[in-house]
């Protein structure tokens, strides 16, 4: 345990760019109009940087210290569950205490238009933080897989679903069915299952993909 929360330090100390780019659009961002977008859902770009950080500059990095692939992952997997919590803590309080700062305005929380605050804030925090946890071990595994043939196939694959079944109606529908289930989704119980289900099936696909991976 002591070298994976070593690998830990190391990951969060080397993405500082990342936080730094998403404290300054959250800090920076600004919208006109009656209708407006919460800051705390521009915390989500954390989320979406990460895993970039981790994959091609981290594991390089820390197999040359001579980190082991597992320690590796584990240690990757352990900050995205810190970071997902984190996240959603800020994004929460942010939708808490300073979105009511703006009167004459709508102010659009994701956690609103996902319905997760339909279940008390306290329960939509944990449906961001598990969701946001979804995203980031997703993006992990897709991302460590683009040095290989099947890394190149995946990507094709969601190209062309994006592709056909968006403007064939009954297709489009089941693909909007799909991210109302693991995003859009005001049953909390249902919500969390499915995308700790999903987290478990890519961080297993993570581990087969890792085994294949060089330097």
């Amino acid at each position: 345990m002591t070298a994976i929360f070593a690998i830990i330090k190391r990951l969060f100390a080397s993405n500082k760019i990342s936080f730094i780019l998403t404290a300054l659009v959250v800090l920076c961002a600004t919208s006109s109009g009656d209708v407006v977008l919460s800051n705390g859902n521009y915390t989500w770009l954390l989320a979406v940087l990460t895993p970039f950080f981790f994959v091609f500059y981290d594991f390089t990095k820390l197999m040359h210290l001579g980190a082991s692939k597992k320690d590796y992952y584990f240690g990757c997997l352990i900050s995205y569950g810190i970071l997902a919590f984190c996240i959603s803590l800020v994004n929460t309080l942010i939708h808490l205490l300073i979105d009511p700062l703006y009167p004459a305005k709508t102010v659009i929380n994701l956690m609103d238009v996902c319905k997760w605050t339909e279940n008390g804030i306290v329960v939509a925090g944990f449906q961001q933080m598990f969701f946001l946890l979804l995203v980031m071990v997703f993006l992990h595994v897709l991302l460590s897989m683009q040095v290989h043939w099947y890394g190149w196939i995946t990507d094709a694959v969601l190209v062309a679903i994006i592709c056909i079944f968006t403007p064939v109606a009954p297709l489009r529908g089941i693909l909007a069915g799909f991210f109302e289930i693991i995003m859009l989704n005001g049953n909390a119980l249902l919500h969390i299952g499915i995308c700790l289900l999903l987290s478990a099936a890519f961080s297993l696909g993570g581990l087969v993909v890792l085994k294949r991976k060089t330097l």
